[in-house]
């Protein structure tokens, strides 16, 4: 698969620049409504995705090769589906032709995050709505 076959794979729903918790006792990986403030909350698109690690140096780089341990990547994540061997649904843009389809679906956090420099404790802003 070349890059930008790869980065084709990402369905711009925006779920993996939500900001997430981990529970300390069990591990679960919680969601929140927050986004990373490269986030833009109207496309669902990173502001600055060439350079994001510049900007966030903890920012997930995805490969094949680390999918597997992703689990926290939510169950619609075209990245997922592709390490599971599952189709991808019909509103992915690859599927539909569409790059809104996703967000006509529902399934982006457009309309649903809130931004990082306005949130306050993330605790505040648990959701279960991403998975």
């Amino acid at each position: 698969m070349t890059d930008a076959e790869w980065e084709a794979l990402c369905d711009g729903c925006g779920k993996c620049c939500l900001h997430k918790l981990e529970d300390e006792d069990d591990g679960r990986v919680h969601y929140t409504n927050v986004a990373c403030r490269l986030l833009d909350l109207g496309s669902c698109a990173c502001s600055r995705y060439g350079e994001r690690h510049r900007y966030v140096p903890d920012c997930v780089r995805l490969s094949l090769d680390d999918l597997a341990a992703l689990t926290w990547l939510p169950s619609s994540c075209a990245y997922r589906l592709l390490a599971e061997g599952k189709p991808l649904a019909w509103w992915h843009p690859l599927v539909s032709g569409d790059p809104e389809s996703v967000h006509r679906a529902g399934i982006s956090v457009r309309g649903r995050a809130v931004a990082e420099n306005r949130a306050g404790p993330l605790e505040h802003h648990l959701v279960s709505w991403p998975e």
